[in-house]
């Protein structure tokens, strides 16, 4: 009875002494292959994005668009190969399984915000919305965008500020990307006197056109007119565009170009209006 117990123990220790050794030898070799994989995973991805880049025919951002899928099929990699040794070592995959599900749905909640991010990050790269380095107006909000991540963008405002503004909140908003116009719109109205007579009024309008004409960065087509009878002033508007899609060398047409309608209206005698009133009283005859 007790040489049966006897052989019966070092059969358990046996079992067990096997059971050690299969446990280290399957978490080694499923390290290796996880370590292979990704490897394999990563000179793919980089093929690939190369192929893309050299050929340009993508119409996607693929140096954006690629690592966000490599980390996706190494996440699959990894599940699939450690939820495969569980199984093997009498875990059951159905119950691990519906314990990822019910842990996912408690982190899903968690992070929606991030993958709500995400997925706005996809679509403004698919839709090539903006670069590094474009100007853009984002609703209230406008600078230039710094970086763009998988969860944000961050945006230097005309405050210098850097702004942070989740991809999720950029792609639902009207975004105008102000580099990517290939011409400046110049609008400005130029209000002269009500004493200013009908010829002078009319050489008003010749004078603005005569400084567009002359300035080699303005597009030939435009419009000046006599826009309105303002309060204090007779309102000419001139709509024209300028030879640019730079913020800051746009300003610097716009500003030649008033100061040189400025100069010659002034050396024709026609002044410019300012906010007045003219108060009448009557007399009174007792």
């Amino acid at each position: 009875m007790i040489d049966e117990i006897v052989s019966f123990s070092d059969k358990l220790d046996k079992i067990f002494a096997a059971f050690k050794i299969n446990l280290i030898a399957g978490t080694i070799i499923n390290i290796i292959l996880i370590i292979v994989l990704f490897k394999l995973t990563d000179i793919f991805t980089n093929k690939l994005k190369n192929k893309f880049i050299k050929s340009g025919d993508s119409p996607l951002p693929v140096d954006h668009i690629i690592p966000l899928v490599a980390k996706v099929i190494k996440f699959l990699i990894a599940f699939i190969l450690i939820a495969s040794f569980l199984q093997s070592q009498g875990y059951s995959l159905t119950s691990l399984i519906a314990g990822f599900g019910i842990t996912g749905l408690a982190v899903s909640f968690a992070a929606q915000q991030t993958i709500a991010s995400i997925f706005g990050t996809i679509a403004l790269l698919s839709d090539k919305v903006y670069k590094i380095g474009d100007y853009v107006k984002i609703n209230d909000l406008e600078g230039t965008v710094e970086s763009i991540s998988v969860r944000s963008t961050k945006i230097r405002s005309l405050e210098n500020f850097v702004v942070t503004v989740p991809n999720d909140m950029v792609a639902n908003s009207i975004i105008s990307n102000v580099s990517e116009a290939k011409k400046r719109r110049i609008d400005v109205v130029f209000g002269v006197t009500y004493d200013t007579s009908d010829e002078k009024l009319k050489r008003a309008i010749e004078i603005i056109n005569e400084a567009a004409i002359a300035n080699h960065d303005i597009y030939k087509e435009f419009n000046t007119f006599a826009h309105e009878l303002d309060d204090s002033s007779i309102n000419i508007r001139f709509i024209g565009y300028a030879k640019t899609k730079s913020y800051d060398t746009f300003v610097q047409i716009k500003s030649a170009f008033l100061l040189d309608v400025t100069s010659r209206l002034r050396k024709e005698g026609i002044d410019f209006a300012f906010p007045s009133q003219t108060v009448y009283m009557a007399k009174n005859e007792n």
